[in-house]
C-alpha cells in the first residue's frame, strides 16, 4: 500500500481536475458467497485509490474544505465475528483524521445541498451492460441516496481514470512485484506439468506459489485450460484432465498490494502436433511484433490498427481467413488492456500512448473445430524512451 501522504495528493489531484461541487464515493459491500458466508473481499478500485483503505462499507466525502471518513455501523456481535478497522487505524493509513457517523453524513450532505446544486460520485460502468454478472450494490445504494439531496449527480469516473492510468514508481514497483510473484508460479507450473495429470493441480501450485511468497492470492480468478477449453476466453473450471499430447493455456496473476499482473502462456504437455506448434509459433512472432509498436506518443487508434494487421498476417499464415468475419472468429478479443488495481484497468482516456501508463499485450488463436486455443500475454511498461516488458523474464516459448 501507498502511504498517507500519497492518497492526500491523489485526493487534492481529483478536486483540482473538478469544479468545487463535493465527491462522494463508497467502498463496495461484502457479497453473499454461500447460505450465510461472504465471499472473499476486494474493494472498489476508486476507493481504494483515493484512502488505501480495504474494508467494506466505508464512504468517503471530499470538499474543497476537506475530507471526511463515513465508517460503517457494527454491532459489538459483528466486531466480535468480523473484525473492522478503527479510526485511528482508519486515519494511520489514508491521511484523513475527520470522522462522521451515517447520520451526520446525512445532515452534511443536506447542507451542502444547500451550497452545491450537484455532486459527484462514480456513477455506473459504462459497459454493465455486457457483464454477466450483478453489480456491487453499494454504489447504486449511494447513487440514490444522493439523488434524493442534489439536483444533479456528476460522473467523476472519468477523471480518476486519468490520474490512475498513469502510474507513480511505488504503483510500478507494486505492480512488477506481483509480476516477479507470478513468474515463480509459471515456473513452478513448469516444472510439474509433464508429472501432473489434471487442470486443478496446476491452479493449486499457482496458489500455493502466490501465497507462500507473500502475494494477496490470485488478481483474478485463474484460467487452466488444456484443448478445446482453452478456447472458452473465461474458463475457470480448471478440473479436466490434461492430455497426453498437446497443450494448456494458464492466464494467472498474483496481487501485491492490492496492484494486479497478469500473464498468459500456453505450454507443451507431452509433445504437440505440428498444427499446434504451428499455431503457437505464429501468435509468438505476432505478439513480440505488437509489444514492438508501443510508444509514447503512438496513438491507441493506431495501435490498435496496427495490432489487428499483424493478428490478419498471423491467421492468414495458418490458412484461417477465407471471409471477413473469420478474423473475429480466431481473434475475438481486445489485443490490450490497462493495468492496475484492477487488472482490467482503463487507459485513462488519452488518445496516446503516455509514459507511466502500465498494459497487456495478449493476442489469442482460437480454433475449436481444432480444439486449438493459444494466447501469449505480458505486461508492458511505457516508458519515455519506448517500453519495458516486466514480464519479459518468463519466456513465451511452448
Amino acid at each position: 500500500m501507498e502511504n498517507a501522504t500519497i492518497y492526500a495528493q491523489r485526493r487534492a489531484r481529483l478536486l483540482e481536475s473538478l469544479d468545487t461541487s463535493p465527491v462522494v464515493l463508497t467502498a463496495f459491500t461484502a457479497m453473499q458467497q454461500t447460505n450465510d458466508s461472504a465471499a472473499p473481499f476486494i474493494q472498489e478500485s476508486n476507493f481504494f485509490y483515493l484512502t488505501g483503505i480495504v474494508e467494506p462499507d466505508w464512504k468517503l466525502l471530499l470538499t474543497s474544505e476537506g475530507a471526511w471518513l463515513i465508517a460503517p455501523s457494527k454491532t459489538d456481535i459483528q466486531r466480535t465475528f468480523d473484525g473492522g478497522m478503527s479510526d485511528k487505524e482508519a486515519e494511520a493509513i489514508s491521511g484523513i483524521s475527520a470522522f462522521l457517523t451515517e447520520k451526520q453524513f446525512a445532515k452534511k450532505l443536506v447542507q451542502l445541498a444547500e451550497k452545491h446544486s450537484s455532486v459527484y460520485t462514480v456513477l455506473k460502468h459504462p459497459h454493465s451492460s455486457y457483464f454477466n454478472f450483478s453489480m456491487n450494490p453499494a454504489p447504486q445504494k449511494t447513487l440514490k441516496k444522493l439523488k434524493t439531496i442534489f439536483k444533479e449527480v456528476l460522473d467523476c469516473r472519468r477523471n480518476l481514470s486519468k490520474l490512475k492510468a498513469i502510474k507513480t514508481d511505488k504503483e510500478i514497483q507494486l505492480i512488477q512485484k506481483a509480476i516477479d510473484i507470478s513468474i515463480e508460479g509459471f515456473r513452478a507450473v513448469q516444472n510439474q506439468l509433464q508429472a501432473s495429470e489434471h487442470e486443478y493441480q496446476l491452479e493449486a501450485t499457482l496458489s500455493y506459489e502466490f501465497r507462500s511468497r507473500g502475494a494477496e492470492g490470485h488478481a483474478y480468478t485463474p484460467i487452466v485450460g488444456a484443448g478445446i477449453n482453452a478456447c472458452t476466453l473465461h474458463y475457470i473450471a480448471n478440473k479436466d484432465k490434461l492430455p497426453k499430447n498437446g497443450m494448456v493455456l494458464i492466464d494467472a496473476g498474483a496481487k501485491v498490494g492490492e496492484y494486479a499482473s497478469d500473464i498468459t502462456r500456453t505450454y507443451a504437455v507431452g509433445t504437440p502436433s505440428a498444427r499446434e506448434q504451428a499455431v503457437h509459433g505464429e501468435l509468438e512472432k505476432a505478439q513480440k511484433a505488437i509489444i514492438e509498436l508501443i510508444q509514447p506518443g503512438v496513438r491507441l487508434e493506431d495501435y490498435q490498427k496496427q495490432s489487428d494487421k499483424i493478428m490478419r498476417t498471423a491467421l492468414g499464415n495458418l490458412d484461417l481467413i477465407k471471409k471477413p468475419s473469420d478474423f473475429q472468429r480466431y481473434f475475438p478479443h481486445a489485443v490490450s488492456h490497462g493495468l492496475g488495481i484492477d487488472v482490467h484497468d482503463s487507459l485513462g482516456g488519452f488518445e496516446t500512448f503516455q509514459p507511466g501508463m502500465v498494459l497487456t499485450v495478449e493476442p489469442g488463436i482460437y480454433i475449436t473445430e481444432e480444439k486449438i486455443g493459444v494466447r501469449i500475454e505480458d505486461d508492458i511498461l511505457v516508458t519515455e524512451q519506448g517500453n519495458i516488458n516486466l514480464s519479459a523474464k518468463l519466456p513465451t516459448s511452448l
